[in-house]
């Protein structure tokens, strides 16, 4: 036998309701406490901040890792320079997207700054770049070259 949870007007959960407020400000501690912990803001109040600090540097690198594994050409590219690089640039910027798109945004943020100061590094990281970020080219399955040449007959009939 299943219960249905009704709220009451002016009863317990009702908007304006001390639950409700104490549900908003509990929103906002959380919110508070994430956005310490990966978009670098200062630590909410009540919270250490030095253990805050060795948390989110522990989730960064952690991500930098991912993305290491995610798109290995980066390091590679990078050399010694990668994990210092990607720490810098995510030191203030949450993920957000999933790991390929923070490799791609990582990437972009480096080519935005003239970043590798290496002018074939900088060729290299381009090019990773642009094979990833641009449109995806056209499919060579045989159901994707029958749609291509019905379509193409139809525009020749008209």
């Amino acid at each position: 036998m299943s219960r249905r949870l009704e709220v009451v007007p002016g009863g317990k959960g009702a908007p304006g309701s001390g639950t409700d407020a104490a549900r908003q400000r509990l929103a906002l501690a959380q919110t508070a406490l994430l956005s310490s912990l990966v978009a670098g803001t200062p630590a909410p109040e009540g919270f250490d901040r030095t253990r805050l600090g060795v948390q989110s540097r522990a989730l960064t690198a952690k991500r930098a890792s991912v993305v290491a594994k995610v798109a290995p050409e980066l390091p590679e590219i990078l050399g010694d320079g990668y994990r210092a690089a990607f720490l810098g640039y995510a030191r203030h910027r949450p993920m957000s997207g999933g790991y390929r798109q923070d490799a791609l945004d990582f990437a972009a943020h480096l080519l935005a700054q003239d970043r590798p100061e290496d002018p074939e590094a900088r060729r290299r990281l381009t090019q990773w770049w642009r094979d990833r970020a641009g449109p995806k080219p056209p499919s060579a399955g045989p159901a994707a070259r029958l749609v291509r040449a019905v379509r193409l007959a139809l525009h020749r009939g008209e």
